[in-house]
């Protein structure tokens, strides 16, 4: 008997590309709605915004990063878009509300050449091809050489950086500090500069005080006490012993019985880690050290054997802490005090001291001769203050590790975007590539919104200026200044920014855009739904598994 077959819907070329551009516009308004939030984030006058995280506590920034990691979103375009904040900001740790503006900008741009019914392979192309020539005018025709030893330069760039943050007002503060510690954790070993800031420069808040008490030390700060009372808590030019093993009885690696006859055995028992805790201390002796900190434990009987030789020790350190140190101090890090050598003590040290502030001790070694590592002690008056400060100072921080690395620069608010805009539209080359040099204009269209200048006077005044200016004259660096919202010459004003951190805003901009328009149907993974949640969706029919 003939069985009827199951019928199998199957789609047209037409219907398919109807499903696939309804996907790329969604995903455009998900990028679009991203960048609406953080839009007025950016520039001097940037409103912050106050977020909740599940717990109840707070956070209050103007970081375009910071925001993007406390909020939930459940499209998968938003969360790309908010992947590319965390990029940037790990990359060359600023510019994280522009690469958003921009991002959601390009995807926008997009929007009228699906509707015209141009395919995505298209503007894509066209996208590549303007990224290159981007790139390309950064380098060659708007960046300008930096003298690494102009301090003065330097610390411009940096300050342009930090005016559109909260920080902004103690702005000649967070500049000193920040190149403080890139000088100080700068290392030139066979000719290859290495600047982590991560590992090396750490910051340590502690609530109470003015930002303005905030400093850069020359060496290491520790939240940490001396383990007994009696030891000393100021010694100058201190000879300083780092250890990674416990000066207590090593308690066996797997389960051991002893068995106790007599109480002789027991005493003898006793007596054996007295005298392995006894040799532990005579090898520290031995070196003469001043001060030993352990990353382990430190027994009753080690502090009286080491109180008793008049040194002091700190004990359960961090390893990161520990290894600040042996760079600050030029100490070595020991595993076991039996191989305890002169040369493993760190000498380069000039102060060990214990000072209290606020309920908590807090141990400084400082005065370093030739420190390769420091901490940044903020102040401020409450936690949210100094988690915003710190925010800030990370990205002064990392822009001014870029100038060292690679020190070119850019004039800012808005004018190395109309000079690109400007250069990319004089090649008349019509459609998509057009439109990218339109996206540009966000930046300094943004820049104007957020200060409350008349944005259709200001961007014309601009563009107008751009147009007009001779290209022999060099790159035209007229810009919108923040503030005020008045069209400005950036070279007069002062305003720079780094090379390194527009190309990657550009690069990682244009590239998520084409990533997103390349897209054409999102199918989940756990349930084959259509639309209305009846059917399967229009990747499943096509491929005929429909009901």
């Amino acid at each position: 008997m003939y069985a009827p077959q199951q019928p199998i819907l199957i789609l047209s070329k037409n219907t398919k590309r109807e499903s696939g551009r309804k996907v790329q516009l969604e995903n455009i308004n998900a990028g679009k709605t991203i960048a609406d939030l953080i839009r007025t984030c950016l520039g001097p006058q940037a409103m912050m915004k106050m977020l909740m995280d599940p717990m109840g506590g707070i956070v209050m920034t103007n970081d375009g990063n910071a925001i993007l990691r406390e909020i939930t979103v459940q499209h998968p375009a938003a969360k790309s878009m908010i992947e590319i904040a965390r990029t940037q900001d790990e990359e060359v740790g600023d510019g994280t509300t522009s690469v958003i503006v921009l991002a959601g900008e390009m995807l926008a741009v997009a929007e009228q050449f699906l509707q015209q019914q141009i395919h995505p392979t298209v503007i894509i192309r066209a996208y590549r091809e303007a990224l290159e020539d981007m790139v390309r005018i950064l380098q060659d025709e708007v960046s300008i050489e930096l003298d690494r030893s102009d301090k003065k330069r330097l610390a411009e760039v940096v300050k342009s950086c930090v005016g559109t943050k909260f920080v902004g007002r103690w702005s000649d503060l967070a500049v000193r500090i920040a190149l403080d510690a890139v000088a100080t954790v700068s290392l030139t070993e066979n000719g290859r500069t290495e600047i982590d800031i991560k590992k090396y420069a750490k910051v340590e808040k502690i609530p109470g005080g003015s930002i303005d008490d905030s400093c850069v030390l020359r060496g290491i700060m520790l939240n940490k006490d001396v383990t007994h009372p009696k030891m000393r808590r100021y010694i100058e030019k201190p000879r300083i012993v780092l250890l990674d093993c416990p000066l207590e009885y090593k308690k066996g690696e797997s389960q051991t019985n002893v068995e106790i006859v007599g109480d002789q055995d027991f005493t003898k028992l006793l007596q054996i880690e007295e005298e392995h805790v006894a040799r532990l201390c005579e090898d520290i002796i031995a070196v003469k050290p001043d001060v030993v900190f352990t990353e382990k434990g430190v027994s009753d009987l080690a502090q009286h054997f080491l109180m008793k030789a008049g040194i002091t020790a700190i004990r359960r350190l961090r390893k990161t802490d520990n290894n600040r140190l042996a760079r600050a101090c030029g100490a070595t890090i020991v595993n076991r005090t039996e191989e305890l050598t002169e040369k493993d003590v760190g000498t380069g040290a000039g102060l060990f001291e214990i000072k209290k502030m606020g309920d908590e001790y807090f141990c400084f070694v400082t005065e370093c001769e030739d420190p390769k590592a420091c901490t940044i002690l903020l102040r401020g008056a409450s936690k949210d203050v100094l988690n915003e400060t710190e925010r800030n100072l990370q990205d002064a921080l990392h822009v001014a590790r870029n100038l060292m690395l690679d020190p070119k620069l850019l004039p800012g608010g808005g004018a190395v975007e109309m000079a690109v805009s400007q250069a990319l539209t004089n090649k008349q080359i019509q459609g998509p590539y057009r439109a990218v040099a339109q996206a540009l204009e966000i930046i300094p269209r943004t820049l104007a919104q957020n200060c409350g200048a008349n944005t259709i006077r200001t961007l014309t005044a601009l563009r107008a200026k751009h147009a007009s200016h001779s290209a022999t004259d060099g790159p035209c660096t007229w810009g919108i200044d923040g503030e005020t919202g008045q069209l400005v010459d950036m070279k007069e004003k002062n305003i720079w920014e780094p090379l390194s951190v527009k190309l990657q805003v550009y690069k990682t901009a244009v590239e998520t855009a084409i990533l997103l328009l390349r897209i054409d149907d999102i199918v989940s993974g756990s349930k084959k739904r259509g639309d209305d949640g009846s059917g399967p969706s229009p990747a499943a029919a096509a491929a005929g598994m429909g009901e």
